[in-house]
């Protein structure tokens, strides 16, 4: 069965960093591995993605801020989160699709995460 744990989420002051990480298990392959983020009052939206080829794609908000990178023999994305702002507040999921390209959208990825909440204050 496959399961994606992510880890890493904590609070921080803006302006600080916080590193999350994404192990897939019970699976392997994956042709593109990304992000997403949830705030409350807010729709689900991309933050990043990565493909195994090392294709990254970005949110426009994040952009200059944010790094995507990826383990492919640890089945492991991590996404590197510097110059926090209260606006990245969010719970951060990650996702992970077997085959083709990198999806846009959350529903044409296959399996997805539980979330770690990432809080910052200003």
């Amino acid at each position: 069965r496959v399961k994606l744990v992510e880890s890493g989420g904590g609070s921080a002051q803006a302006g600080g960093s916080l590193r999350l990480s994404c192990v897939a298990s019970g699976g392997s392959g994956w042709s593109c591995m990304g992000w997403f983020r949830t705030a409350p009052g807010k729709a689900r939206e991309g933050v990043a993605s990565i493909s195994t080829s090392g294709n990254t794609y970005y949110a426009e908000d994040v952009k200059g801020r944010f790094t995507i990178s990826q383990d492919n023999a640890k089945d492991t994305v991590y996404l590197l989160m510097n110059n926090l702002k209260p606006e990245d507040t969010s719970t951060y999921y990650c996702a992970a699709v077997h085959s083709g390209s990198c999806p846009y959208f959350w529903d044409d990825y296959h399996y997805w995460g539980q979330g770690t909440q990432v809080t910052v204050s200003s």
